[in-house]
């Protein structure tokens, strides 16, 4: 009966922690990824948590080598290799502001380094692209892009690359972890 118990115990813990680690999303951002591709040495790294209940999503966005200044980073849906409309403001500038409805909950970008921040309904802004069906407020429709792997993280730069100059698809943590970085700038991600 024992052996039942830690047998039982060891199963129910395996259960749960591959149901915590299914709610740990990234993405290696870099500029080949963007639309049309960017040769630049800059690089990132998108890492976040779903909550359980899906109400929120605590993430932190880190880069560096950018080759613009940056003006602000976002979540956007699409599918790989196709551009889409912004859903949620990671961070924002001064000459890049948020919209209004969440300026005041969306943090600073940085020029290079680390920005931390929890998205929750409140943080989504309806989909610019009216046909993408997302409006104010749906988190829970941005989960569920995010886990069908149709959004991306990006960081947008001036004055050359203002529609992005490095992006990377958000996938599950411990799915397919590709060295997304062939850039040829001989930047190795497990060195960062």
């Amino acid at each position: 009966m024992k052996a039942f118990h830690v047998t039982l115990m060891l199963l129910l813990t395996t259960a749960l922690t591959a149901a915590d680690n299914s709610d740990r999303i990234q993405a290696n951002l870099i500029g080949y990824e963007e639309v049309p591709s960017v040769s630049t040495p800059a690089h990132g790294k998108f890492t976040a948590i779903i909550a359980k209940d899906d109400q929120s999503i605590s993430y932190e966005l880190s880069y560096s080598d950018l080759v613009g200044t940056v003006q602000q980073a976002h979540i956007h849906f699409a599918q790989k290799a196709v551009n889409g409309s912004i859903v949620v403001w990671l961070c924002q500038t001064a000459t890049t502001p948020a919209p209004a409805a969440v300026a005041n909950i969306t943090p600073n970008c940085p020029q290079s380094g680390t920005v931390t921040g929890t998205i929750t309904p409140a943080n989504v802004i309806a989909a610019s692209t009216t046909s993408q069906m997302i409006v104010a407020g749906e988190l829970d429709e941005v989960i569920a892009a995010i886990r069908a792997g149709v959004a991306y993280a990006n960081v947008h730069a001036t004055p050359l690359n203002p529609g992005g100059e490095i992006r990377g698809q958000i996938q599950d943590k411990n799915g397919d972890d590709r060295d997304d970085d062939h850039n040829g700038h001989g930047h190795d991600d497990h060195d960062r």
